[in-house]
C-alpha cells in the first residue's frame, strides 16, 4: 500500500512487480479496466469505417466529372489520404492493445458504420461524403464516451480523428453550398445523359 505522503497510488515495488506479469500483453497492464474485447471490436469497426471512407473518396476522386470536378476531386483525394492516416492510427492502437487489426475485405462493408455509395453525379458524391462524415462523427463521439478516462490514449487518438472528421464535414457542407451557387445541375439533364449513351 502507498504511504500517505507518497504521490502515487501504488508503491514503486508493486508497479515493478506488476510490470513483470503478463509481459506478452505489451502495453496492456492490470490497471486497464475496460473490457478490452469490446474496445477492440469498436476499434475494428472504426478501422473498417475509415477503410470504406478511403475507398469511397478514391472512387469519387477518379469518377468526378463536370465543370467544377477538378477542385472537388482534389478535396476528395485529400480526404482519402487523411482517412488512410486515421486507419493507420487505429490499426496501430489495436496492436498496442494486443489485438489484431481486421483488414479482411470480406465483411468490410458490414463492419463499417459508413456506406460505400458512388452516385453518378458530383453533387450526389459530395452529399454522400457529408452523410458518411456525419455518421463517423456520431460513431466517434459514442466510442469516446464509452472509453472515457479509462483509456486516455485511445480517447486522445479518437478525439484527434474526430476533430478532422468535423473539418471534413464542414468542407463537404461548404462544397455543397458553393456547388449550388455555381448553378451546375445536381443531375445531368435527360438530353445530356442520352447524348452520353449515344
Amino acid at each position: 500500500m502507498a504511504a500517505k505522503n507518497q504521490p502515487f497510488l501504488s508503491d514503486i515495488q508493486t508497479i515493478r512487480r506488476r510490470a513483470r506479469e503478463h509481459m506478452q500483453r505489451g502495453a496492456v497492464t492490470d490497471s486497464y479496466t475496460l473490457d478490452r474485447d469490446v474496445v477492440l471490436k469498436l476499434l475494428n469497426e472504426a478501422l473498417a469505417t475509415e477503410l470504406v471512407c478511403v475507398l469511397r473518396y478514391k472512387a469519387h476522386f477518379y469518377l468526378a466529372s463536370g465543370i467544377n470536378a477538378k477542385s472537388v476531386a482534389a478535396e476528395f483525394l485529400e480526404h482519402a489520404n487523411e482517412e488512410q492516416g486515421h486507419a493507420d492510427q487505429i490499426a496501430e492502437r489495436i496492436t498496442q492493445l494486443d489485438g489484431t487489426p481486421n483488414f479482411e475485405p470480406d465483411g468490410l462493408s458490414t463492419r463499417s458504420h459508413a456506406e460505400f455509395v458512388v452516385p453518378d453525379d458530383l453533387a450526389g458524391m459530395i452529399e454522400e461524403n457529408l452523410v458518411a462524415e456525419r455518421i463517423a462523427i456520431d460513431s466517434y463521439r459514442e466510442i469516446i464516451n464509452y472509453v472515457g478516462d479509462r483509456d486516455t490514449t485511445t480517447k486522445r487518438m479518437l478525439e484527434g480523428i474526430l476533430a478532422v472528421e468535423e473539418e471534413h464535414a464542414e468542407d463537404m457542407k461548404t462544397l455543397m453550398e458553393d456547388f449550388g451557387k455555381k448553378g451546375e445541375p445536381a443531375k445531368p439533364s435527360p438530353a445530356k445523359a442520352a447524348g452520353k449513351r449515344g
